[in-house]
């Protein structure tokens, strides 16, 4: 059944036309990825779907009664809220069917009003509370926003980093349970942990439609369905995921290059006709010059630029980089014990963790902005280090695009001399707006002339911390290549999984209490390597202690590494229950089915008129002590699941 059903729409900002001629329908459940280049109106259109901008022209219709919500890019919060209360605007719905809930009652318990109607509301209410989310829903806001790892719940929304205002957002959005959810780049400023527990929400939990804009290609590849891409304001869908999508986008591009090279076959032909002819022409001739201009006149199909990146390594010699015996601290927090890490040829480390764990850190390290406690960070005789900074700070604000990239006219690119027209061209952008102060552009424009900036300098060592950030994925595929291409080495620090299966030769994670190790392959093997006793990133969320006032981004304390690269064979089994664990586990069914019992009683003491007509002073606390029964099976639930799945992963890792 159709949710939502868009006709022609079109928007305009001045002389631009972001929307040329959308036509959408996106029905119940359904699950589509929007991809597109920066700037090709993803957001624009993911505003006019959610109701929150109007089309200039065009047919917007809405199921009546569906609810739509949208996380965006900057959410909109009051600065004098507390995170949990921020998360908890999400459940409108919930307070307003209890609001309506705790009426009814109200009135059953004075006598007032025809009681078989109230006990029928009051059951429709109850069953409303239910589908949304249950009667205890300030466990539901605290269990997200701590798998979300937000650190304190009742830090003021204004105090928080900009990722972790968003991920607020991100539970807000969740907690709301719409009809359609439009998820505009939900995994920036999440970590491979925090992405991996949402991807498993929205697929199992999430029963409505969704729509998510993200560069994320796991994403694409294990939710949707449907790939919708934006290009030149128009909207093309294919079938499936991001492989599905490739593969749909090759075979559309090459039926138009056959298109196209028999039209300039047609061209060629006509003209060379045309151009052999007398002046004086016949009703035929002319027909036949008519269908000539109008093919000459015809537009061909647009080209789609992508960003073009290329990096030329310098000579290495035989020693890169080295960590030996490195301690770093913060304050009194130990950062990295001890680090004993050599960096070989062509080798491209992938560095994962939780937000905060020290991976900026690190990098710092590397490049000699922080002095180990202990210990020496080595760098070779002909080691030259390129860094690409998360915050793009070495960008000056009041300069210009042009300025920022190079103080002349030309510049050295991959062995050419190129105009900074020609070469900024590569990056995908046109030469009235190089002179646009940097301050005007956009995350991904701003990254896009950060990278432009960094390939121009001479190096064999790559420092790259969160380089997929604001990047779409046409430009991701490019740096992807380049880094598969270049001859020196690279450390890399990024979320992203899928860029890490394509370009990490080996991964280096942050597993918590001080330890880093190091395993050889990409994502993929990592993931199937990993130790299940991990702690997640939400508990190291928890447990860290808060940032020091200098750290300089979200990920910006370190923590420790690990010595030598060590084998992944030496991985820890996962821990058994305990004794203890072991006799709750035992118990715990019976348990459960003792507060079930006691919830359909209380329910069915609720339900029955002679109750209200002998026993109504009762029924607040009948009321409270049934809400008070099902928040305490809620907990035995989850208690439940915990050990069950402690004890299935270490039977199966037996």
């Amino acid at each position: 059944m159709s949710l939502i059903s868009a006709h022609d729409l079109r928007k305009s900002f001045g002389a631009h036309s972001v929307i040329d001629g959308v036509t959408l329908t996106i029905t119940d459940g359904e699950r589509l990825g929007l991809v597109g280049q920066n700037g090709s109106g993803k957001s624009t259109l993911a505003r006019i779907l959610g109701g929150l901008d109007e089309p200039d022209q065009g047919e917007l219709m809405r199921r009546r009664g569906s609810r739509v919500a949208t996380l965006l890019q900057v959410p909109e919060y009051d600065p004098d809220m507390t995170a949990f209360d921020t998360a908890a605007q999400g459940l409108r719905d919930f307070y307003e069917a209890k609001r309506q809930h705790d009426e009814v009652t109200a009135k059953l318990t004075a006598s007032r009003g025809n009681t078989e109607t109230l006990l029928a509301l009051q059951g429709e209410l109850g069953a409303r509370i239910e589908q949304l989310g249950g009667w205890d829903q300030e466990h539901q806001v605290r269990s997200l926003l701590e798998h979300l790892a937000v650190p304190d719940p009742n830090a003021k929304v204004a105090t928080l980093s900009g990722g972790e205002q968003r991920r607020v957002a991100l539970a807000q959005q969740l907690l709301s349970r719409p009809d359609l959810l439009i998820l505009d780049e939900p995994t920036n400023h999440l970590d491979t942990e925090t992405s991996d527990w949402l991807e498993q929400y929205l697929s199992s939990q999430f029963k409505g439609a969704l729509l998510l804009i993200t560069h994320d290609r796991y994403f694409l590849d294990r939710l949707v369905t449907r790939t919708l891409e934006m290009s030149q304001g128009t909207l093309t869908s294919y079938e499936g995921g991001w492989q599905q999508y490739l593969e749909g986008k090759a075979e559309r591009e090459a039926l138009e290059a056959r298109t196209e090279a028999n039209r300039q076959n047609f061209l060629r032909k006509e003209i060379e006709w045309l151009r052999r002819q007398p002046k004086a022409r016949g009703t035929k001739q002319k027909a036949r010059i008519e269908r000539a201009n109008d093919a000459i006149d015809k537009n061909a199909p647009a080209v789609h630029g992508n960003v073009q990146l290329a990096m030329r390594a310098q000579r290495q010699g035989s020693d890169i980089l080295e960590f030996a015996d490195v301690q770093l601290t913060i304050g009194e927090r130990v950062l990295v014990e001890k680090l004993d890490l050599l960096l070989s040829k062509k080798q491209r480390v992938g560095i994962l963790g939780h937000n905060g764990a020290g991976k900026t850190t690190l990098l710092r390290a590397a490049i000699g902005e922080l002095t180990p406690t202990r210990g020496k960070v080595k760098l070779g005789k002909t080691t030259q280090i390129a860094y690409f900074d998360q915050t793009r700070s070495e960008l000056d604000e009041g300069r210009s695009i042009a300025e920022n990239v190079s103080d002349g006219p030309k510049v050295s690119f991959a062995g050419q001399e190129l105009s900074i027209y020609s070469y900024l061209a590569r990056f995908l952008f046109r030469s009235e707006e190089i002179h646009k102060k940097v301050s005007m552009l956009s995350g991904g424009e701003r990254a896009r002339v950060a990278l432009a900036k960094l390939l121009l300098r001479d190096c064999n060592l790559l420092l790259l911390d969160e380089p997929t950030n604001d990047l779409d994925v046409m430009t991701l595929a490019s740096l992807e290549q380049m880094l598969l291409d270049f001859a020196g080495s690279v450390l890399v620090v990024t979320h992203d999984r899928y860029f890490l299966n394509r370009v990490a030769t080996d991964i280096l994670a942050f597993e918590g209490d001080g330890k880093v190790v190091h395993y050889v392959g990409n994502y993929d093997t990592y993931k199937s390597l990993r130790p299940a006793n991990v702690p997640s990133a939400t508990t190291n969320a928890q447990n860290a202690p808060p940032a020091p006032s200098d750290a300089t981004t979200d990920d910006g304390n370190p923590t420790s590494l690990p010595t030598q690269p060590q084998s992944t064979g030496t991985a820890k089994r996962p821990p058994k229950l305990t004794y203890n664990e072991q006799r709750e586990l035992e118990g715990m069914m019976e348990r459960i089915d003792e507060l079930e019992t006691r919830v359909s009683e209380l329910e069915a003491q609720l339900s029955d008129p002679e109750f209200y007509r002998g026993e109504a002073a009762r029924a607040a606390e009948v009321q409270a002590t049934l809400e008070q029964t099902r928040s305490d099976l809620e907990t035995q639930m989850a208690r439940w699941e915990e050990l069950e799945s402690k004890r299935e992963a270490f039977e199966s890792a037996r």
